[in-house]
């Protein structure tokens, strides 16, 4: 477990184990519609992932306004704090970039895992792909 690396991925080189990940943790398992899931926003946006031993595990996206989302870790590999490392790069990769602002739109069950982080519930509950969410916020320091 403590071969967990995280880096920045190619949309286009690394296209295979984003999609990958992402279509096991929304798709299969959480029913997200693939017309919902995918968006003009993946060709833009800086791109991560979570290798153990050089296979892909885990994924998160930076946009360019600071929000950050697609947070995706496979099943078997969650409770090993990949999820941690995951948007530890995010969050300073954002800072990097001048972004003092992240937002991210969490699932319910996920919140204490964001508040750890910094993040706090900044809205009312809403349903989004049938999934209760709240919207979150941290600011820098």
């Amino acid at each position: 477990m403590n071969n967990i690396q995280v880096r920045i991925a190619d949309w286009q080189k690394d296209n295979a184990d984003l999609r990958r990940i992402r279509e096991a943790v929304f798709i299969a398992e959480q029913a997200v519609p693939p017309e919902q899931e995918w968006d003009a926003d993946d060709t833009e946006a800086v791109h991560f992932l979570a290798l153990e031993d050089g296979y892909a595990i885990g994924t998160a996206r930076l946009l360019a306004d600071g929000q950050i989302g697609r947070v995706a870790v496979l099943r078997d590999w969650r409770g090993m704090n990949v999820g941690d490392a995951l948007m530890h790069a995010v969050i300073a990769e954002a800072e990097r970039r001048g972004l003092t602002e992240q937002k991210l739109t969490a699932q319910v069950h996920a919140t204490r895992f964001y508040e750890r982080l910094g993040f706090k519930v900044v809205s009312d509950e809403f349903l989004e792909a049938g999934i209760p969410h709240v919207d979150m916020l941290r600011q820098s320091h």
